[in-house]
């Protein structure tokens, strides 16, 4: 975590005790805050020697052997000095990723902060890790791009240490609100939630560090798109495929804002599933990726592209006893002696992010299954009981929630019979005692809290 000169404003901003807090969780915090535009251009890359394996360490660079220059351009085209072209997409707000001549990169934009008050410096990149597409032959890199952008200075909590560190309260007042206001879904307390606090309700949405004021919104569909899904079934679910379940059993991520590694290992698990037609039946661990990934933020959040998609493609996937959850920011203790599971294939649904839309959800949970989605939650979403879901825009008065980003699975969609609302039917990580029975149910069509803006599709190799 890079403070550097702004410990006397934080001070005067009273998050000094928050800071301490936040950094005893996890010490790889990415609170970069760059837009597609500020990244769009030209970029030289500068590359060491391409000797590594997985194992490396890019925290320092060694000697620079190789030097590229890759022009990013709209929508996902990259092409380098020789004219060789290849594909390219952010990760969300964090970072890019760019794939070309066999190789593939990964670095996040520099920043200088920390969670709360940070400064993006989009036109660098941090230290960066690139392999070939065997996942062999690694090496490390930085980015600069050609041309100057603005630093991009963000602050991302308006509510206080104090009210952070004090425990969650249900508001009855809220839940009776939203009772009386709508009947598409129903509200109630919980009374579990009360054993966190503040910020551990913000860790189980997906941490302070995955809010994005802007998320793309869906891509139009084509009438290619729109004629394909036509023919898909009305209602869908992965959970009762004539009479097989392939979706493994709802878990608690508990105070850590570890959604992404659940909503990512799901993904993988029900790809498994599918694949071996339940022969296999996996559960992989959440808590490697916690403590083990170079690419997740430990309990501070993360990404299910990073996650499900890279890190499992690099590293690969442990089962549940080789690292059991425990919710914390622990060290990385994964038991070396355990076997990996691997994907072969993943990218955001449509090629990059920004491509996502309904139709293309729709066919590829038909024919890929469950996948992991982000989506914004709101203080009305912790007390969810059950119906279609929609934000009604009410406040909790005790406990005012920042808007944070989510990672879940996506299962299923349908048709609510008695009022023709269109649904996703979808997984949590909040326990089989939250919702319907450890799933919510979403409104389908209208990009609710953007959760048809960045679905993952991965193909698990069993």
């Amino acid at each position: 975590m890079m403070v550097g000169g702004r410990d006397r404003e934080m001070r005067k901003r009273g998050v000094v005790l928050l800071l301490v807090c936040w950094a005893a969780l996890c010490a790889g915090d990415t609170p970069g805050n760059c837009m597609y535009d500020d990244i769009r251009g030209t970029w030289t890359f500068y590359e060491t020697e391409r000797s590594g394996d997985n194992t490396i360490n890019c925290d320092t660079l060694g000697p620079i052997v190789h030097t590229k220059t890759f022009t990013l351009s709209f929508p996902n085209n990259v092409m380098d000095e020789l004219n060789n072209e290849g594909t390219w997409t952010m990760v969300w707000n964090q970072g890019f990723e760019v794939n070309i001549n066999e190789r593939s990169y990964y670095a996040f934009s520099y920043y200088e902060g920390n969670m709360l008050i940070s400064t993006s410096y989009c036109d660098r990149t941090m230290n960066g890790w690139s392999r070939d597409n065997t996942v062999r032959n690694w090496s490390c890199f930085f980015g600069n791009k050609t041309t100057p952008v603005a630093p991009r200075p963000t602050s991302r909590v308006t509510v206080v240490e104090s009210q952070l560190q004090q425990h969650y309260n249900n508001d009855h007042n809220m839940i009776h609100n939203i009772n009386t206001m709508q009947t598409s879904w129903t509200a109630k307390a919980y009374p579990q939630h009360e054993k966190y606090t503040v910020q551990e309700m913000l860790n189980r949405g997906g941490g302070v560090g995955s809010m994005l004021t802007s998320p793309p919104t869906p891509a139009p569909a084509t009438p290619e798109q729109k004629a394909r899904v036509s023919l898909l079934p009305d209602n869908f679910d992965w959970r009762n495929i004539s009479g097989q379940n392939y979706v493994t059993p709802v878990r608690d991520q508990g105070g850590c804002g570890s959604c992404f590694a659940f909503a990512s290992m799901a993904q993988v698990e029900s790809g498994i599933r599918i694949a071996t037609k339940n022969q296999r039946s996996d559960v992989f661990s959440p808590q490697d990726i916690v403590s083990c990934s170079v690419l997740a933020q430990g309990c501070l959040g993360g990404f299910n592209y990073l996650t499900g998609g890279r890190y499992a493609q690099d590293q690969g996937l442990v089962a549940e006893e080789c690292n059991i959850y425990t919710g914390q920011g622990d060290p990385c203790n994964t038991d070396s002696s355990c076997g990996r599971t691997y994907v072969s294939d993943y990218e955001y649904l449509g090629g990059y992010y920004g491509a996502c839309n309904e139709e293309l959800m729709l066919q590829s949970l038909v024919e890929d299954g469950p996948m992991a989605v982000a989506y914004m939650v709101f203080d009305d979403f912790h007390n969810y009981e059950g119906g279609i879901y929609h934000y009604t825009g009410v406040k909790n008065e005790f406990n005012p929630l920042e808007m944070v980003n989510h990672g879940v699975l996506i299962v299923g969609y349908g048709v609510e019979p008695t009022t023709g609302e269109k649904f996703w039917t979808v997984k949590n990580s909040w326990s089989d005692t939250w919702g319907e029975d450890g799933y919510f149910r979403i409104r389908r069509g209208t990009n609710e809290c953007s959760i048809e803006s960045m679905a993952l599709k991965v193909t698990a190799i069993p």
